[in-house]
């Protein structure tokens, strides 16, 4: 993408990557099993692990509904129609995706681009779920040929639906989920590489710093006891984002193609995540 090698540096140098993830499982095998386990119980975050999994049980009946409602469009071949549905139904995974990616293949099924099958070794055909007919509705105009992915589609968002009624929510899938969603924007979302057919990134974008914000939020008055400063950190990063993207918002309430985005744009929306990442972080300290 045009602004591609500006953002990779950007990106490097600031969010929490898999490096960071290294550390604190180091740090945690330095610990005997019975002391962390004594830490962890420590905390009751009870209520705070009971309103995430209500909020991801809602994000998935409504990723249900929009995704029949975008397969019916697609199989229909209303091509104007299902995209449109494309960007805001793909919200409701974006927004609750730790969750998602919890069920072994069916995130990939679901969400996999192109690029993750080849480099898994596959060819074009394995290719399944919505980037692949984000494909046939932009690339190729067409839904036709396509109606068995379209009903695969369906068929793995009802399965979706139907485990995430049953999932165990743990403070580390939380806490490891809202640093995963910010860096779902920085590997992907903020490079344009997510939606490389439609453009639609900035929907993405907005769904994956939902739903980290949503976490921060339920998690607030346990970190207002123990840092109230990395609270007015977080809302301020928090807000300097969302300001951002709502420069980019459309009067429908959607967001402006990528391809519109100007160098100096996505400068301003690398950073911002950036400076976020830092002290999202730090959320780990109400386990300590």
């Amino acid at each position: 993408m045009k602004n591609k090698s500006l953002l990779s540096v950007l990106v490097a140098g600031g969010i929490i990557m898999a490096g960071c993830g290294n550390t604190e499982d180091t740090k945690k095998e330095e610990k005997p099993a019975t002391e962390q386990a004594q830490q962890t119980a420590a905390v009751d975050l009870t209520t705070e692990l009971s309103a995430y999994q209500q909020f991801a049980l809602e994000q998935m009946d409504h990723f249900l509904l929009d995704t029949e409602k975008f397969v019916n469009l697609f199989k229909a071949g209303d091509i104007e129609g299902a995209k449109a549905a494309y960007a805001p139904a793909r919200m409701y995974f974006e927004r609750s995706e730790p969750i998602a990616e919890s069920f072994g293949d069916l995130d990939p099924r679901i969400d996999g681009r192109l690029a993750d099958i080849e480099e898994e070794g596959k060819g074009k055909e394995e290719w399944t779920g919505y980037h692949k007919l984000e494909y046939a509705l932009w690339v190729e105009n067409t839904t036709k040929g396509y109606e068995a992915v379209a009903d695969q589609l369906l068929a793995d968002a009802k399965e979706l639906h139907a485990l995430v009624q049953t999932v165990e929510v743990t403070p580390d899938l939380m806490i490891t989920g809202a640093v995963d969603l910010l860096n779902e924007v920085s590997t992907s979302k903020i490079t344009g590489e997510e939606e490389i057919y439609s453009h639609t990134d900035l929907y993405d974008f907005k769904a994956n710093i939902e739903g980290a914000e949503k976490i921060f939020e339920i998690l607030r008055p346990k970190l207002e006891a123990k840092d109230k400063e990395l609270v007015v950190a977080l809302d301020e990063k928090f807000k300097a984002v969302d300001d951002l993207l709502a420069l980019h918002a459309t009067a429908d309430g959607g967001y402006i193609s990528y391809e519109d985005l100007t160098e100096e744009n996505t400068k301003a929306l690398a950073a911002a995540v950036n400076q976020l990442g830092e002290p999202l972080s730090q959320m780990g300290i109400i386990l300590e």
